[in-house]
């Protein structure tokens, strides 16, 4: 069974979160200033976003449904995450990126868009370089594996360099908390008041 649904074309996207308000299902979400198609199960193939859109970036597409747990469609068979078949590149802007590695001061870090991420999430979300590393600098770090706290590492690094957004990739496992309150109480042992977005992510891959 196809359901049709739509597509965002991010390359296209200019942000403006016209589509992601218009959405009564909540199937839209702005990932990375980026308009984002999160839960596929809710869209409904309507369609009300495409005519929000100021930038042309919606399209229709129709995908296999290959079971249908309780009343929802959820089990959509996905495509693959690559653009247009040609392989992603690293979008890595810095190197060390462990956080226990990193320097607490470095030019890179100036008016940079902060990525803290759990390890795993970059094996679990396929297009995890363009949909979230892409002109970010990225940190990233396991609370359970490290078993250390980072909040003082990473408040350091907020103390000590203009930061203007973070962005917190975790898995929905419990134990990936310990990084989302890290930069929580990183935030606040700096001072400042900074933007944070945290993203959670499924076992399978998903935005939650």
């Amino acid at each position: 069974m196809k359901k049709k649904i739509i597509h965002i074309d991010r390359e296209k996207c200019i942000g403006c979160g016209a589509c992601a308000e218009t959405c009564h299902q909540g199937a839209i979400a702005m990932i990375a200033g980026k308009a984002m198609l999160v839960k596929e199960d809710h869209c409904d193939g309507l369609g009300r976003c495409l005519p929000k859109c100021p930038a042309d970036a919606i399209s229709f597409i129709e995908k296999e449904i290959i079971g249908c747990p309780g009343n929802k469609a959820k089990a959509i068979k996905r495509e693959e995450q690559v653009l247009d078949g040609v392989s992603v590149s690293s979008k890595l802007m810095q190197w060390p990126c462990q956080i226990k590695l990193v320097p607490i001061n470095a030019p890179y870090f100036n008016e940079a868009d902060l990525l803290v991420a759990a390890d795993c999430t970059a094996f679990a979300y396929g297009n995890f370089h363009n949909d979230f590393m892409k002109d970010k600098v990225t940190v990233v770090g396991c609370p359970k594996l490290d078993d250390i706290d980072y909040s003082e590492k990473l408040g350091e690094i907020l103390a000590n360099n203009d930061i203007k957004s973070i962005t917190v990739t975790r898995m929905e496992v419990p134990c990936c908390g310990g990084i989302e309150r890290a930069v929580q109480n990183a935030i606040k042992n700096s001072g400042k008041t900074i933007p944070l977005n945290v993203v959670t992510i499924s076992t399978a891959g998903d935005i939650l």
